[in-house]
């Protein structure tokens, strides 16, 4: 028999990792102003590895509006700028020799409106993942009944599964919210 406790926390572990996805997914997404995070998902071949741009270079945002990288060594400007402009991250790198820089355009009204979809959407995936975790507790719980479990402790824990399925669609909403606030404002 599996202990009661042990299926909340797994149950808890897979809510807070859909919650943790969603930020991630959420900070790749670009608003309108600068974030380094927007460049996660670009690979540069260094000595033959591909490595994350972080890896390679110092990525800061002087304005709401500039990325700038850094090379650590002048002769990966180029790579850079290669992998940039193969990552489809839709920004064009400009570079004066010692860093290169990356001008993050102003949204449309209609661009913001798609952004906004796009997040609803993931939103509404990482609840799908927090619904699916409480399913699971809750169908192993109805399962150890059958193994000796009182109904009693079932219903609590069923409940205690459904508080923790209502604080993580919480949490998504809250950051759902706060990006799609960060993405409509001018």
């Amino acid at each position: 028999m599996i202990e009661v406790s042990q299926i909340k926390n797994d149950a808890a572990e897979l809510m807070e990792s859909a919650v943790m996805y969603l930020d991630d997914a959420l900070a790749r997404i670009r608003a309108g102003k600068a974030s380094a995070r927007i460049l996660d998902v670009v690979r540069v071949e260094y000595y033959g590895q591909m490595s994350p741009l972080a890896n390679v270079a110092t990525i800061t945002t002087p304005d709401a509006r500039t990325i700038q990288i850094q090379p650590w060594e002048k002769k990966m400007i180029a790579e850079i700028e290669r992998a940039i402009i193969n990552s489809n991250v839709g920004l064009a790198p400009s570079n004066n020799g010692e860093s290169i820089r990356l001008m993050i355009p102003p949204l449309t009204e209609e661009r913001r409106k798609e952004l906004a979809k796009q997040c609803k959407g993931e939103a509404e995936n990482a609840k799908v993942s927090i619904r699916n975790a409480r399913r699971d507790a809750i169908d192993t719980l109805k399962k150890q009944i059958k193994e000796g479990l009182p109904e009693d402790a079932e219903k609590d824990a069923e409940n205690e599964v459904q508080k923790l399925h209502d604080k993580y669609v919480k949490q998504v909403d809250e950051i759902y919210a706060k990006k799609e606030k960060e993405i409509m404002t001018v």
